[in-house]
């Protein structure tokens, strides 16, 4: 623990797991060479789930270019910002690292797209939300142990996975759940790791989608420069390197972006701990507000780009296309396979529940853990 503040959240105060676990002989020792929270990465990292990532919409529905982000991609990117910030304000890397890494296990294939029509199947039945979803995976469909569903992860990983994005105050089935499980105190904030694992998602996609979106062809840089803040650091990479083509510049330009970002949310941060009187990790969940994340001006900011995002990038007609089509193909998956469960593989047909709502939870499990190429390829087969 050498090195971390004492707001972080450290392993050996740890509120514990689900299931009580004997450590083998291999571990030489009843903790083991890794702490809870390293093994919870570790985890993450050997799972299904999180192998399946790698065939999961980011921004481009199944991309054909090699050199797109996936989930898979977008995750590691995730992680690998969110531990810098967590090293700088002295946070527990390990669960900060977990925390990025599998934040996005939960989402179905084709993106926000195919999360809607799981939202729309299931508007009867409890909804259906990603967030919520990714518990659901890694406390019962994930069953890698043999005495115990689920990964057996600790309650600061699933607390900070569950409120990553702030209080939970309308949580659908799956979140209500997952609580009863272990309580996870949803009405309050999570730890400063939680909250560093969701500025750090931010910061990936606001930056990374713009390299694809240019990389792709349905950006500029021209259009870019409306922002100021980004014109603001466009002329100074100019600036400093005249003699080399714009092209080669972007690359400049997203690091650039993502270092000025960093930089606030460490500052900012640390001036909010220091305001509020944080002392111990439960402080910051008794705060009342976000301790992690950026400044008002940068916020300001980031918002701006945000929404220039969805209006060049997101909503863009070929996007909307794209998304129509993975709406129908999901839409369709569910209700062929309510229809003649049987098209569904036997592990899956043979644990049919036999009433609602279980029996659409169960397709939608089923759904939600499919990949891109998979959802296709199914569609093909079903529908021709």
């Amino acid at each position: 623990m050498t090195g971390m503040a004492r707001y972080a959240s450290d392993p050996r105060q740890s509120r514990g797991r689900l299931h009580d676990e004997e450590r083998s002989e291999h571990d030489g020792s009843i903790r083991g060479p890794r702490d809870d929270f390293q093994r919870d990465r570790d985890r993450i990292i050997h799972s299904i789930s999180f192998r399946r990532l790698r065939h999961k919409t980011q921004v481009f529905v199944s991309p054909d270019g090699d050199h797109f982000r996936v989930r898979l991609t977008h995750s590691l990117e995730v992680a690998q910002i969110g531990r810098t910030i967590a090293r700088s304000l002295g946070l527990n890397e390990d669960l900060t690292e977990a925390l990025c890494l599998a934040h996005d296990i939960g989402h179905p294939p084709f993106g926000h797209a195919g999360e809607d029509a799981l939202e729309e199947a299931l508007a009867d039945h409890g909804g259906f939300d990603h967030n919520a979803q990714t518990i659901r995976t890694l406390t019962k469909l994930e069953r890698p142990y043999p005495r115990w569903d689920g990964l057996n992860l600790t309650w600061e990983m699933l607390e900070g996975l569950a409120k990553h994005n702030g209080p939970v105050s309308q949580p659908t089935w799956a979140m209500v759940e997952a609580n009863a499980l272990m309580d996870l105190d949803l009405g309050s904030w999570p730890s400063l790791e939680a909250q560093i694992a969701a500025v750090a998602d931010d910061i990936a996609y606001d930056n990374h989608d713009i390299d694809d979106g240019i990389r792709a062809g349905l950006l500029s840089i021209d259009q870019l420069l409306i922002l100021p803040f980004i014109a603001e650091r466009w002329s100074d990479i100019c600036t400093r390197f005249p003699d080399v083509e714009r092209d080669r510049l972007v690359p400049e330009l997203i690091r650039d972006q993502i270092g000025l970002m960093v930089n606030d949310v460490i500052a900012t941060t640390l001036q909010r701990i220091k305001d509020t009187g944080i002392a111990l990790a439960d402080d910051v969940r008794g705060a009342g507000l976000m301790i992690g994340g950026f400044s008002d001006d940068m916020a300001t900011k980031e918002r701006a780009l945000k929404k220039f995002m969805y209006a060049n990038l997101y909503n863009h007609p070929e996007q909307m296309a794209a998304a129509d089509n993975a709406r129908v193909v999901v839409a369709d998956l569910v209700n062929a396979y309510r229809n003649e469960p049987s098209l569904m593989p036997d592990s899956w047909t043979d644990t049919l529940p036999s009433q609602e709502p279980d029996r659409i939870r169960h397709i939608a499990d089923f759904m939600a853990g499919m990949t891109d190429r998979y959802a296709s390829k199914r569609h093909a087969e079903i529908f021709g």
